[in-house]
């Protein structure tokens, strides 16, 4: 007898074939090792160009021409938020790359023979230096957590984490108990950006904190089975990204400081004090896990702590308080002023 054949079960496609398309170059991006965030998001990218395809009857890969492009690049120029605000160029940019790297993609595999995202112009990004908080301010926002409450207390840890590491959003999220070594100081960041392993040092006072949330807090948040994440949610499961993004942009409008921002203000603000302390810019690159030094280059920008001291020393139109005041003695309230600042500099300089 003749033994049956099993049915190969075959997953259906879907009835869009940029949809099915869609579907296949997530799962090439899964073979081909991709980080879980990068595929994220050039999935979502990608179904909003899908949805507003729908919406003007285009399902072929071949109806997806340039002029098609332009015009959903128009779109996107012209969109307006719930707010009435239009996306930003970085917004725009952010949501046409996606595009261009998938029909690439179509084109070695052989399922167009011409890339119609190719010849595609993004607009172009302006250069932004990051916002970064002076050290009173990082502070002021790190004396917010209420430290009677036990989430209170892990989010102090959670905050002196980031001021000092430096690290990542997702690599904090993913931090393991076994990634620690406190009593040595230094912290593995695994699978990391580029999906990249490092090691980098946390202080003194921030491994204080951390200690103190393992020992009186993470004890009572844990639930089992214990996956051996550091930092718990009030489930007792791995904190989540919002909910980290959600609670540091809270403390800082909390701090009333002036400034917004969220998780990653502390990594620019860690880079920024590390650089103007005199810290060499390779070590700063090492810290952050910039596979390219031109990444880190950006902070010596916003180092002017360290520009304004070389300014100081080598213009040659540099004056003291006091010469300043004979400069304007035309000026005897301004005068005044500034020998009394003077005079109250020359007092901080003995009291040091």
């Amino acid at each position: 007898m003749k033994r049956a054949r099993k049915k190969r079960s075959v997953a259906k496609s879907p009835a869009n074939p940029l949809q099915a398309l869609l579907a296949e170059y997530l799962s090439w991006t899964e073979i081909k090792n991709y980080s879980e965030a990068t595929a994220r998001n050039r999935r979502l990218q990608i179904e909003a160009f899908l949805a507003w395809c729908a919406e003007r009857g285009l399902a072929e890969p071949t109806e997806i021409t340039r002029p098609v492009l332009e015009r959903y690049q128009r779109y996107l120029f012209h969109y307006r938020k719930k707010d009435g605000e239009p996306l930003t160029f970085h917004s725009q940019h952010s949501r046409l790359a996606p595009l261009r790297v998938w029909f690439k993609w179509m084109v070695r595999q052989n399922y167009i023979l011409h890339n119609p995202a190719s010849e595609i112009e993004l607009p172009k990004l302006g250069y932004r230096l990051p916002q970064v908080l002076t050290i009173a301010e990082a502070e002021q926002v790190l004396q917010q957590p209420n430290l009677t409450d036990p989430l209170g207390l892990r989010d102090r840890a959670i905050l002196e984490t980031f001021y000092s590491t430096g690290i990542r959003r997702l690599e904090l999220i993913h931090l393991r108990l076994y990634d620690l070594d406190l009593s040595r100081g230094v912290v593995t960041i695994r699978q990391g950006k580029g999906k990249k392993d490092r090691v980098i040092p946390i202080g003194d006072r921030a491994v204080a904190w951390v200690e103190k949330y393992l020992a009186e807090v993470r004890p009572k948040l844990v639930a089992e089975p214990d996956d051996r994440a550091v930092f718990l949610s009030a489930n007792g499961e791995q904190i989540s990204r919002d909910h980290l993004t959600f609670m540091a942009r809270n403390y800082i409008a909390a701090a009333k400081i002036g400034k917004t921002g969220a998780c990653h203000l502390f990594r620019h603000t860690m880079a920024t004090v590390m650089l103007e302390g005199g810290a060499d810019i390779r070590y700063i690159q090492q810290m952050l896990g910039h596979a390219r030094l031109d990444s880190t280059q950006i902070y010596t920008q916003v180092s002017i702590r360290m520009l304004k001291q070389i300014h100081a020393s080598t213009h040659p139109a540099q004056l003291t308080p006091h010469q300043v005041a004979k400069e304007l003695g035309d000026d005897p309230e301004r005068a005044e002023l500034l020998a009394a600042l003077a005079a109250e500099s020359e007092e901080e300089e003995d009291g040091e």
